[in-house]
């Protein structure tokens, strides 16, 4: 199996180089601190025992010049500071002023250092901690002089001096990291302030711009982005202007023709079998334009209204069983969920139309409406289209609510009508906060679903 690291976001990799970058000065501070003070505090204290061991020495010599004077006695009355113990080297005889401390604690190298009449120091390692050995030799009273100084006091003290500059650098990498924390939002609010913008303009809220700053490196992105959204703005409406317009000056002359026309089929008789054939197909072609002209003016009217004004509460199931009514389908096509409420915010002309067009799709489409259903699922109200048609391949489910998406590409044949119906449903649905969507009925053929925000009670 192989493991895949999930990239990180922008505020976290900015927390995360705050807090490494604190961590890595902070242990670089804290080990020079260490090994400096380390350094200074190992050389303050084996300066400090060489000269009491020079001291002891001296005063060794001295006690042993008077006469009858023994070594072992004179150890006995000697007392170094610090804790330390004397060992002294007599020709082949070895004397200590502690029974814990012995020939054995010298090290050989520092032996033959001092019989050579030098003097030196060694740091060892011994069962109760690190001990600093000092050879001195003292050729007048023929000794050799070893103090051994213990240094697990100051050993003590290191670990303290570390268990401190460790915590500090564990506070510091922490305040890093919060400063991150602090740095990443201030860096990250503008992106946060463009996505919510751009998904307020996606949903339809033309009028929604970036609020103006004063910060130097944000004002041409600001104006920017406010400018592209003015000209997208004005470029939608004046596209929503020009249809709307188009299909008002053609109103005119439609209106001329069907009347021309229906002028013409009231003297259909007097026509030969070719003109009346001619008549039919004219009557046809009129009543798909004028359909036509209607869904360019609804999508016209759709696309310049932006207004956000609240909607009034409308029973979805009620406009249902009206449009049933009124478009003489039988009332038994619909089923809802009992008393369940399917109370919705929206405009009912729009709705009526956007249920219209469902069922006409489903009319044209697919052999008619198999099952209505109006149902209420996780706070939406959900109106479900079943029809009786060979269904729509999965490829094709979305783009049927594309404007004038008809025609073979659709999978459903050449079929009336110009593609505007369930487009007409999916803005509507945009427009009220809901989804339009095309799956596969249980039953066979096509499910068209329109799902609107439901009003609670």
């Amino acid at each position: 199996m192989t493991w895949r690291l999930r990239p990180r976001g922008l505020r976290a990799r900015i927390v995360v180089g705050f807090a490494a970058g604190t961590l890595l000065v902070s242990a670089v501070l804290v080990a020079t601190t260490f090994l400096l003070a380390r350094n200074y505090l190992l050389d303050q204290r084996e300066s400090s025992a060489t000269r009491q061991a020079f001291t002891d020495a001296n005063l060794l010599r001295s006690r042993l010049s008077t006469a009858g004077v023994e070594i072992g006695d004179v150890l006995a009355d000697l007392f170094p500071a610090g804790g330390s113990a004397v060992v002294v080297r007599n020709g082949e005889a070895w004397y200590s002023s502690s029974l814990d401390v012995g020939a054995r604690d010298v090290p050989g190298a520092l032996q033959e250092l001092v019989a050579g009449g030098a003097a030196g120091t060694v740091r060892i390692e011994s069962a109760t901690g690190p001990r600093l050995v000092v050879g001195v030799a003292v050729p007048a009273a023929g000794i050799e002089f070893f103090e051994v100084a213990p240094l697990t006091e100051l050993q003590l003290s290191l670990r303290t001096l570390a268990a401190v500059l460790g915590a500090g650098a564990l506070a510091a990498t922490a305040a890093g990291a919060a400063f991150g924390t602090w740095a990443s939002r201030r860096a990250v609010h503008p992106l946060e302030q463009v996505a919510g913008a751009a998904t307020s303009i996606a949903g339809g809220e033309l009028t929604t711009r970036l609020p103006s700053t004063d910060d130097p490196d944000l004002v041409a992105i600001v104006g920017s982005f406010n400018s592209m959204v003015d000209a997208l703005a004005a470029r939608i409406d004046r596209d929503a202007r020009f249809v709307g317009d188009v299909s008002h000056e053609l109103r005119s002359p439609l209106t001329t023709l069907t009347t021309s026309v229906e002028v013409m089929g009231a003297r259909r008789e007097e026509l030969s079998p070719r003109g009346r054939e001619a008549l039919t197909l004219i009557e046809a072609e009129l009543r798909r334009f004028r359909r036509t002209l209607d869904d360019l003016l609804e999508l016209a009217r759709l696309d310049a209204d932006a207004t956000a004004e609240p909607l009034p509460p409308v029973s979805l199931g009620q406009v249902v069983r009206e449009v049933l009514a009124h478009t003489g389908r039988p009332a038994d096509l619909l089923t809802t969920d009992g008393d369940a409420p399917t109370t919705v915010r929206a405009d009912k002309s729009t709705l009526e139309r956007a249920v219209v067009n469902l069922l006409d799709n489903a009319d044209r489409h697919a052999g008619g409406a198999r099952r209505v259903m109006v149902q209420q699922r996780d706070g939406a109200v959900v109106l479900h289209v079943d029809d009786a048609g060979p269904g729509v391949a999965p490829a094709d489910r979305e783009r049927v609510f594309e404007r004038f998406a008809r025609g073979a590409r659709t999978a459903r044949g050449s079929l009336p009508g110009a593609g505007l119906g369930l487009a007409i449903v999916a803005e509507t649905a945009a427009r009220h906060g809901g989804a339009a969507w095309c799956s596969a009925s249980p039953d066979g053929g096509a499910r068209f679903s329109l799902a609107l925000p439901g009003v609670r009670p």
